[in-house]
């Protein structure tokens, strides 16, 4: 290993750089955190289908029938549009929960990874996004089957969907990052992360339009790219509307840094890690 291969780099792409070098030791470990889920159960990936159609069916039960929910963007809003909305919602929104649940123990929980000198730690969080972002195609595919079978078919606009979700796995990379490294020192944030998760449901629009947020509080919440990108999704795949190009500018913008600034803070605090396991 060269004598700077362990300092802090300041160039913007750092963090492709190392994920480029590493790309099959990440591979490796995306599949073990896909495998180390479900090992023991008896239905085993079976549940990556099952979890998002159960949380669908309590949620639209509880905010379609019983309090009425409604997005109110098209004219003739069926129950099904409605789920279909939400559908979309709560697929980007596990996914970036996933991540932010189990990145302040990642490194924590690996702590003969620290010892060893020659490993890239930065893999292990990348890998647990790498996991999560397997769970929620098989979620997006699931929304794509029933936008077809159960809504108004699908437009030309759902190309645009990988384009709306590379920026929003970047940004879940450089929270892992963080969180990750920051997990090591303060072990009390994997309890905070439950109500962080939870304020993040309620923050991103995920059961209702983003037309509905009082002026007041969308000075602050027009910040949350997570709910820009459930806004863009719902937008071209469901609403058949035209992407708004500044919102997605502004998560590309939001991925990128939160990328760069995620793997600086992990690579300036990684010589500690063993100190402190």
């Amino acid at each position: 290993m060269s004598p700077d291969a362990t300092q802090p780099s300041h160039s913007p792409f750092a963090f492709a750089a190392d994920l480029w070098r590493q790309r099959e030791l990440l591979w490796q470990f995306t599949l073990r955190n896909v495998e180390v889920r479900h090992k023991g159960s008896h239905l085993g990936l079976i549940w990556s289908f099952l979890n998002p159609l159960l949380m669908l069916g309590l949620y639209v039960m509880v905010f379609g029938y019983i309090f009425g929910g409604k997005f109110g963007v098209l004219p003739n809003e069926t129950k099904v549009d409605y789920a279909l909305g939400i559908f979309f919602g709560l697929t980007l929104f596990q996914f970036f929960a996933e991540v932010l649940g189990v990145s302040p123990t990642i490194i924590v929980g690996n702590p003969n990874f620290v010892k060893k000198v020659v490993f890239p730690l930065e893999i292990l969080p990348a890998a647990s996004v790498g996991g999560a972002v397997f769970h929620m195609l098989i979620s997006l595919c699931l929304v794509l089957l029933s936008l077809l079978f159960f809504g108004h078919g699908a437009s030309w606009g759902i190309l645009w969907l990988p384009v709306i979700i590379a920026p929003l796995v970047l940004l879940a990379m450089g929270t892992a990052w963080l969180f990750s490294a920051l997990g090591v020192f303060f072990r009390d944030l994997g309890q905070l992360m439950q109500f962080l998760t939870m304020a993040l449901m309620y923050a991103s629009a995920v059961f209702f339009s983003v037309s509905r947020i009082p002026p007041g509080i969308w000075v602050f919440l027009r910040f949350n790219p997570l709910m820009l990108a459930i806004e863009l999704s719902r937008d071209v795949a469901l609403w058949h509307r035209p992407i708004n190009y500044h919102y997605l500018a502004y998560l590309y913008a939001s991925g990128l840094i939160a990328c760069y600034l995620g793997h600086l803070a992990f690579r300036r605090m990684k010589p500690a890690f063993a100190d402190v396991l």
